[in-house]
């Protein structure tokens, strides 16, 4: 189907820009964040690399309750645990995703606290905002976080300034 592929597609050329911001993370700063209420930099990178896997596996189901939800990511030991964690959720969205037709793709799926309804969209809308878009959403606080610790940031669109596409 030619709105999963696309997603696919996307998903696929996305992961490029985010391993080269995971390839300048500090290792050693993992456990380290900007304000006592954020994520760590681990966590954050973690939650990143999670995402995909986690979104679209979650798609897959008729919904989800908020109350049986674990918002809180794990924090990871290595910047290779990362990276490993990022491609296994690239593979496992991608597997699941390819597995969808028309039915599924637009079937509605329901964001609940226990009996409340708090949204009802079709499963492609939960890819597009719940899956890309939070993960867009992610990255570039990742780019806030590593601007804070002085780290020269990739070219992930066109530009940063740190570096140029004519560099």
């Amino acid at each position: 189907m030619e709105v999963i592929q696309s997603f696919i597609q996307e998903l696929q050329q996305e992961t490029l820009a985010t391993k080269k911001l995971f390839n300048v993370i500090p290792e050693h700063k993992l456990t380290w964040k900007p304000h006592e209420k954020s994520m760590t930099l681990g966590q954050l990178a973690n939650h990143i690399a999670m995402l995909p896997g986690r979104i679209s596996a979650m798609a897959s189901e008729n919904g989800m309750d908020v109350k049986n939800a674990r918002f809180q990511p794990p924090q990871p030991e290595s910047l290779p645990e990362i990276v490993n964690t990022l491609e296994s959720s690239i593979h496992n969205a991608t597997e699941t995703l390819q597995q969808w037709d028309s039915a599924k793709a637009f079937g509605i799926w329901r964001f609940t606290n226990g009996e409340k309804e708090l949204m009802a969209i079709p499963r492609v809308g939960v890819i597009r905002s719940i899956m890309l878009n939070h993960l867009y959403h992610h990255r570039g606080q990742l780019t806030v976080y590593l601007r804070l610790l002085d780290v020269l940031l990739p070219i992930t669109y066109g530009r940063s300034a740190d570096a140029s596409p004519t560099d």
